[in-house]
């Protein structure tokens, strides 16, 4: 069953280089398209798709705000959020409405296919230099979320040795880095983080990011 994906974008030609790309990959298909953030919460909502892949600044109603809808609404949809490095200050405020993907749009072509691919799945993606670099940089900002997240005094239910793995989580390091950061098994990964997303009631890998800048496991920078 192919992978049923919106894309939103104001910006026909990336639109267009998208579905090109989209139309020769056998497991994913484009339903619609919208240049607009209420575009796409409508499109959401009639065509009920598996993924919506959402630029951030589009006119009338942001991609933010779309995202929220999105993702809340009866019919929700994961999103990934498409954007350019000059939209870092909308990182965060993507992630708290519920985008469960953050790539910037330099990225091959290949990697978006596989990031839809991952959202699509259940799972969350953000791109390495997102992780790495914006999340540590506005993490810190206290904006009050949309869409609450653990609070911090939950880490007190956690084990030391789960903690540390949320802290390596906190620093982008991918389910393999981690193995090898902490020699033990992929498997055992997987079953801390899983822990990890039902001890604090985490939606996502990406919750479990902020989370940890939020506790201050994770440092700030500078």
């Amino acid at each position: 069953m192919s992978v049923r994906v919106v894309l939103a974008d104001d910006q026909p030609l990336v639109r267009a280089a998208l579905e090109m790309v989209i139309s020769e990959t056998p497991d994913i298909e484009v339903v619609g398209e919208a240049a607009t953030g209420a575009e796409a919460v409508r499109l959401a909502e009639e065509l009920h798709p598996d993924v919506v892949v959402m630029d951030i600044r589009m006119p009338g109603m942001d991609g933010i705000e779309a995202t929220r809808l999105v993702t809340t609404g009866p019919a929700a949809a994961r999103v990934v959020v498409l954007t350019t490095f000059d939209d870092d200050d909308y990182v965060y405020a993507a992630l708290r409405a519920g985008a469960a993907g953050f790539l910037v749009k330099d990225m091959a072509l290949d990697d978006i296919l596989a990031a839809i691919r991952v959202v699509a799945a259940g799972d969350a993606l953000i791109a390495p230099s997102v992780t790495r670099r914006l999340i540590a940089e506005f993490a810190g900002r206290r904006t009050p979320a949309p869409t609450p997240i653990p609070a911090a005094r939950q880490l007190g239910g956690i084990t030391d040795r789960e903690r540390e793995i949320l802290t390596l989580v906190g620093r982008g390091l991918s389910n393999t880095e981690i193995a090898t950061e902490l020699v033990i098994s992929m498997a055992t990964v997987k079953t801390y983080v899983t822990r990890l997303l039902s001890k604090l009631d985490a939606r996502d890998r990406v919750q479990l990011v902020i989370l940890a800048y939020e506790s201050g496991l994770v440092t700030l920078p500078g």
